[in-house]
C-alpha cells in the first residue's frame, strides 16, 4: 500500500481524485492476487500460476510449446476500415495505431519484436489499451522500462489506459515517457479546425474502476466519439451512453485456439464476437484486438499477435 503521506501518494490525488485512488489501491492491495471472486468473472485463471506451469509442461509434451514461443514473435498488422456517417471530412482517412496487452515483461524479446514491426507503420495518433505487465502483482518496474525502450520508436501523440494486469503506481511513470493516460476522461482530437473525442475508462474487468458517467462528461453529445476500454464487456453500457467506436483487448483473441481460430477460452463474460476482431452493437463500431504480447504462458497457436492500423473513412 503507497503511504498516504508519501510524495507518490499525493501526486496520484493530485492525478485522479482522492476517492478513485483510495478505491483502485484498497483493491490492488486485497485482491490483486486473488484467483476466484472479484470483477465480472468467477475465476481468473491469469493468478493461478500453478496452472502455468502445467500449461507450459502439457505444450512440451505434446511438442508445441516452441513453435507457440516461436509463434508469438511473429507480430502482423492488421488493417481496420471504420466509417462514420458523420465523421468530419478533415478526419476522412485519419490512422489509430492500437496496441494492446503487451506485457512487455514476460519475454525480453517481445519489445524487439513490436519494434521491429511497426518501423514502416506511418499513422496519425497511437492508442495502448492496457495491460503493460505481465503478472497482476509485484514490481512494475521491468515493465516500465521495457515501455521506455519502445516509446522512443513510438510516434506521438500517444494515449493509453491501465488494464487489469497494471497498478495505478504505473500511472505516472507512464505519463512521464509522454504517454497521456485517460482515466475516466475524454479529450479532443483536432485537425484543420474540427475535432473527435478519445475517451479512456479505467479497468472495467477485474478492478471494476471504470466510470462511464465521469467520462462521458467530457464528450459533446454531438461529437463522433471513440472509447478505449481494456476489456470489451462494457460493451453495451457503451454502446447505450452513444459511443461511435469502441476499441479494447484483454481476451488475446484466446491465445491458444483450435485450428480455424476457435478459442480454447475467452476469458470475458459477453458474448463470443467480442473475442477478436470486428463487432458492433447497435449503431457502435467495436473492435477487439488479439493483442500484441502474450500472458499466462509466452506461447501462441492459431492465433498470431497483432498491432492494429484503424483507419476512419466518411461514408
Amino acid at each position: 500500500m503507497v503511504p498516504t503521506d508519501s510524495e507518490e501518494y499525493a501526486t496520484l490525488e493530485a492525478r485522479v481524485g482522492r476517492h478513485h485512488l483510495r478505491r483502485r489501491l484498497g483493491i490492488e492491495t486485497e485482491r490483486e492476487a486473488r484467483i476466484f471472486g472479484q470483477g465480472l468473472n468467477f475465476f481468473h485463471i491469469e493468478n493461478w500460476y500453478s496452472i502455468h506451469g502445467l500449461m507450459r509442461g502439457v505444450l512440451r509434451l505434446m511438442g508445441l510449446y516452441r513453435r507457440g514461443r516461436r509463434n508469438a514473435l511473429r507480430i502482423e498488422l492488421r488493417e481496420h476500415d471504420i466509417v462514420l456517417p458523420h465523421l468530419p471530412a478533415e478526419f476522412d482517412g485519419f490512422r489509430i495505431l492500437q496496441l494492446t496487452d503487451l506485457h512487455l515483461d514476460m519475454n525480453p524479446e517481445i519489445p524487439h519484436a513490436i519494434i521491429e514491426c511497426i518501423q514502416e507503420v506511418d499513422y496519425d495518433i497511437g492508442v495502448l489499451t492496457g495491460d503493460f505487465r505481465a503478472a497482476t502483482f509485484g514490481p512494475h518496474e521491468p515493465c516500465v522500462d521495457a515501455m521506455r525502450l519502445l516509446r522512443v520508436h513510438l510516434q506521438s501523440p500517444l494515449y493509453g489506459i491501465l488494464g487489469n494486469h497494471d497498478t495505478i503506481r504505473m500511472l505516472p511513470l507512464l505519463e512521464a515517457l509522454d504517454i497521456q493516460m485517460l482515466i475516466n476522461n475524454a479529450v479532443p482530437i483536432e485537425r484543420d479546425g474540427q475535432s473527435i473525442f478519445l475517451a479512456g475508462i479505467d479497468d472495467p474487468h477485474y478492478y471494476r474502476a471504470d466510470n462511464l458517467e465521469k467520462t462521458c462528461d467530457d464528450v459533446p453529445h454531438d461529437a463522433v466519439s471513440i472509447l478505449l476500454s481494456h476489456s470489451p464487456e462494457m460493451y453495451r453500457h457503451a454502446a447505450h451512453a452513444g459511443f461511435d467506436v469502441m476499441l479494447s483487448g484483454h481476451t488475446h483473441g484466446g491465445q491458444i485456439c483450435l485450428p480455424g481460430g476457435t478459442p480454447v477460452m475467452c476469458n470475458i463474460r459477453g458474448p463470443r464476437k467480442l473475442c477478436a476482431g470486428r463487432w458492433q452493437h447497435g449503431e457502435m463500431i467495436g473492435y477487439t484486438s488479439r493483442g500484441t504480447g502474450v500472458s499466462i504462458v509466452d506461447v501462441r497457436l492459431n492465433c498470431p499477435p497483432e498491432i492494429t492500423l484503424h483507419r476512419l473513412r466518411r461514408a
